[in-house]
Order: C-alpha cells, then structure tokens, then sequence
C-alpha cells in the first residue's frame, strides 16, 4: 500500500508522562485511534511497534496516511521520523507533527509549514534528522511559565482538570484541522484551527 503522509504526534511515552503537557502530541494521536476505530471507514490499522516508535495506518478523507509516536523520549523523536520517512518514502513536505507549543496560550492553535523550533527539542530533532524545517506544524498552546528556568519542570506537569479538558477538546479540533488538511488543503485547515477557541475557554468569566 502506498501511503501519502506521515502524521507525527510528539510526547514521552510511560505512564508518567501521559497526561503532562509536553504530550498533547501523543493525545491527539489517542484521539484520533479512538475515533478511527469507531468509524470504520476510516480503516485504521496497528503496523508495527519497535523500540523507536508505534506505527498505524489510517484512511483519513480518502487518503492512506501514516500516524506515529516516536518512543524515544522527545529529543530523540526525529530519529522515528527519519525511519519511517525512508522506509515508506515520505517526503519531509508530507509530514505533521503535532506538539505542545509555550507561545500559544492554553486553548489555541496555529497550523503552519516550516520555520524554527523555538526550542522545541522534538522540532529540533526532526530537522536535524530530516535535514530541513520544510514540514507541517500543529501547534497546540500550553501557556509559558512566568520564568524561564522554569520551563523544564512546566511542559513536564500534567495539566490541571480545567486543562484538560481544554487539552482533549484542541485534540478532537485538530483531528478536524487534519480531514480538512486531507479533503481540502492548507488554507482551510489554517483557517479553521487558527480560529478555534475550545467552549471551556469560551464559557470562562
């Protein structure tokens, strides 16, 4: 089977890590297996589980993709990547990866192609892997800490009952951004998860 492109969702894998904020990338793609495997349509299947990552395949608006969780903790995840990008002939221009981003406020994404890593050590190992930044971004706000020494310890806490919610409400939109990426296009899909606003942000005082 051909497959078109690879969607990458970044996080740590162990228990420890499952509901920290560092691993929405990871949420989304528990998200999106959970919904594929109610929708039979979307033909989602289990490919293989290395030491380096989980591998499935999953029909999204038509298309054959790819969906992966690199396992090798985040600064290593371009490592995954690389893998399967050769092994399934995938260029770098056909991946998303979704990640958790410190200068997007709690409940708002942007869509976007290319550009830096901001310190994103996933990002950071992807492009040094792949040898370009020339890929897809799904970034998923997390709010930054007050201070900077104390990012470390932030992106590594789970986050509180509020935000999570808000956390599996951006996963649900962002499986949307992907099947209008899919059936429409970039701008579509810029368009709407730009604009996004989880009701739990909307109802606040």
């Amino acid at each position: 089977m051909e497959y078109k492109a690879l969607i990458t969702g970044l996080g740590n894998p162990g228990p420890e890590y499952v509901k920290t904020r560092h691993n929405i990338g990871f949420m989304t793609v528990d998200a999106l297996a959970e919904m594929a495997i109610s929708r039979k349509s979307m033909r989602f299947k289990k490919i293989e589980i290395s030491g380096d990552y989980e591998l499935f395949s999953i029909c999204i608006s038509g298309i054959n993709v790819l969906v992966t969780k690199p396992l090798t903790y985040m600064n290593l995840s371009g490592k995954a990547v690389s893998s399967i990008c050769g092994r399934y002939s995938i260029p770098i221009q056909n991946v998303v990866v979704i990640h958790d981003e410190l200068d997007l406020p709690t409940g708002r994404m942007k869509f976007k192609k290319g550009g830096g890593n901001n310190g994103h050590r996933g990002l950071e190992s992807i492009q040094d892997k792949m040898n370009s930044a020339d890929f897809y971004r799904i970034r998923i706000g997390i709010g930054r800490p007050e201070f900077s020494s104390q990012v470390k310890d932030y992106v590594l806490e789970e986050f509180d009952s509020t935000d999570l919610n808000i956390a599996a409400e951006m996963s649900i939109a962002a499986i949307k951004g992907l099947n209008l990426y899919f059936r429409r296009g970039q701008g579509p899909a810029t368009q709407f998860m730009n604009s996004f606003i989880p009701d739990a942000v909307k109802s606040e005082p």
